[in-house]
């Protein structure tokens, strides 16, 4: 039940961070970069989150117990961008939603669609006894287009290590709309790591396909050869050089294996990342391993209604769902460290 909302203003964020709210267990603040990015960051007893509120929902930076959940990246700080590639430096972001993933050479959208950087309309917190709620809303719209209400929300809790990623989608137009979506979690590369799923190993395909942004080498083409005929799998991160470029598995029709699927990462340590959500909601799944100089990645899973390969593949596969008109949808992803 709901305790308390707090309203929030482009103006409330300045330079220098301020605190909006605190209790005995959790804490809220405001700054803005000097990008000019605004930002939210909630800490809890076991870590903080930092959430760009105007710009997607983004969640930029993600850290329990001292232990950093976000890829190694090139940017020091957000950018301000219309597209993702333009600031690739966060935990998280939603791709879609009426087109996602990499474009195929006929598809006409940016990488991951118009959502990662969509500039949002209102922002604001739900604070309870269990943790507190950043919400925001924006309106896409486009004359002859398509026209829908979004509502991403991210929740952090007051004693727990994880975050609930969500995401509502409302078709505003009179006819009927696609809808494509991934909660796009990019999670750190750590090395020896050992990936689990309560689904079956034999389920995940390696990407055939080649995205524009990959640039093939003879190596990576012969490592591409043994992990299609089966001789080679990955299961741990223990091949950093074979990840350069990146490597890519899909699991489809998830449902046929589980109602709730999860998806594990086992550290060295002993910790573990964690993702976990419903099959009735994401009946696709990717996993995204990168490693070289600049980006270090070990994505064990990204949620998603359909392959993220672009709009026009998802067409021709049968895999875009479709919302009728004033039909809304929802998605949430439970992510974060064991």
């Amino acid at each position: 039940m709901t305790s308390g909302v707090v309203e929030l203003q482009r103006d409330y964020y300045t330079d220098s961070s301020k605190v909006i709210f605190r209790n005995d267990e959790m804490t809220a603040s405001l700054f803005r970069y000097p990008s000019g990015v605004e930002a939210i960051e909630l800490k809890n007893l076991r870590g903080r989150m930092v959430v760009l509120p105007y710009m997607g929902q983004m969640v930029w930076d993600l850290v329990f117990d001292d232990v950093d959940l976000k890829m190694k990246n090139m940017f020091s700080q957000p950018k301000k961008a219309a597209r993702v590639i333009d600031t690739y430096g966060c935990f998280a972001f939603h791709s879609g939603l009426i087109r996602n993933g990499c474009p195929g050479p006929e598809d006409d959208h940016d990488l991951h669609g118009e959502m990662p950087c969509a500039k949002m309309d209102r922002a604001w917190l739900e604070i309870t006894d269990e943790g507190i709620k950043i919400c925001g809303e924006t309106e896409y719209v486009k004359g002859f287009g398509h026209h829908y209400l979004a509502r991403p929300t991210v929740k952090m809790f007051s004693r727990e290590t994880f975050i609930e990623i969500s995401m509502n989608v409302k078709n505003l137009s009179g006819s009927e709309m696609p809808l494509q979506y991934m909660c796009h979690t990019n999670y750190a590369y750590l090395d020896n790591a050992v990936m689990k799923q309560n689904i079956p190993d034999d389920a995940f395909k390696l990407r055939e396909s080649i995205p524009g942004h990959v640039k093939p080498t003879g190596r990576w083409m012969e490592y591409n050869k043994r992990l299609l005929s089966g001789e080679e799998m990955i299961s741990a991160l223990n091949q950093p050089e074979m990840y350069d470029p990146e490597i890519v598995f899909f699991a489809d029709e998830l449902d046929h294996y589980q109602e709730e699927a999860e998806f594990e990462m086992v550290l060295l340590d002993g910790n573990a990342f964690f993702t976990r959500f419903s099959t009735a909601e994401f009946n696709y799944s990717t996993r995204w391993i990168l490693h070289n100089i600049d980006q270090q990645v070990g994505a064990f899973v990204l949620p998603a209604t359909c392959r993220p390969e672009g709009f026009l593949a998802a067409e021709r596969s049968g895999t875009i769902l479709k919302l009728d008109a004033g039909e809304e949808r929802s998605f949430t992803v439970v992510t974060g460290k064991k």
